[in-house]
């Protein structure tokens, strides 16, 4: 069966503005387009845009599904099964932050009264989700299942008092990093951004390695999901120039 761009927004509930960008980004190109000048779409372009939208909810950037899609591997079936996974992971968070809500509500009417421990799980779960589909088959691939396994086992346990600090150096991580761009001649800061970045890494670490350390700053300029969220904290450049403070200083 075929779709007009109309019957096609009306189908999938992404508007036609919406599907004419990304024809042009070439992230889903109509079939064909009729004599009248309409786009066309049929049921490869129906599958297309299914997966497209999957993997929006996954909060992909465009760019990546796109070069995703158009893998010459790419596995239809194998890609649902995925998406599959990644949305019972998505769920399983939001029912502990569910939870949370309800045990911080019933302590509010005299129900059990929540540990300090407790009112951060949701949270922390959350973060372990978000980590793991953005970025968990390239550092498992890296540094391997059990370190990995080791370091979210870490950070689950971790205290409310933990957790804020690493929250807090993290934030005047970023913070500095924005001071350091605009005079990169501070080695003074320089060093401080590198012993942040390194007491930040040992919250979740079981212990420290500089080679492993080198490598995770290499993975920030070699992977722009990692680049993207430095540049997009601290100012464009920011990934870079904290991989170069760490392969100086690990």
């Amino acid at each position: 069966m075929e779709y007009t761009i109309k019957k096609m927004a009306q189908l999938s509930g992404v508007s036609s503005r919406t599907l004419r960008f990304y024809d042009e980004i070439d992230l889903l190109k109509p079939k064909r387009i009729n004599s009248a000048g309409y786009r066309i779409y049929g049921s490869n372009e129906i599958d297309r845009l299914q997966q497209i939208l999957f993997y929006r909810s996954l909060d992909f950037p465009l760019n990546q599904i796109r070069e995703l899609l158009d893998e010459p591997t790419f596995d239809h079936q194998r890609a649902l099964i995925d998406h599959q996974r990644k949305l019972l992971e998505k769920r399983a968070e939001i029912d502990t932050l569910l939870a949370t809500v309800q045990q911080t509500l019933a302590q509010y009417d005299g129900g059990k009264k929540m540990t300090d421990q407790e009112k951060f799980e949701g949270f922390k779960k959350q973060k372990l989700t978000e980590n793991e589909t953005n970025y968990g088959k390239e550092i498992r691939e890296k540094y391997g299942e059990g370190t990995i396994d080791k370091a979210n086992e870490q950070w689950q346990n971790m205290s409310q008092e933990v957790y804020q600090e690493m929250q807090a150096v993290e934030q005047r991580l970023l913070s500095d990093l924005t001071t350091y761009l605009s005079d990169k001649s501070n080695q003074a800061l320089a060093k401080e951004i590198f012993d942040a970045h390194k007491k930040w890494l040992l919250f979740s670490w079981p212990t420290y390695q500089a080679e492993a350390h080198k490598g995770l700053g290499i993975l920030y300029i070699s992977d722009e999901r990692f680049t993207e969220y430095y540049d997009s904290r601290s100012g464009k450049g920011a990934a870079e120039a904290l991989n170069e403070i760490i392969q100086a200083n690990a």
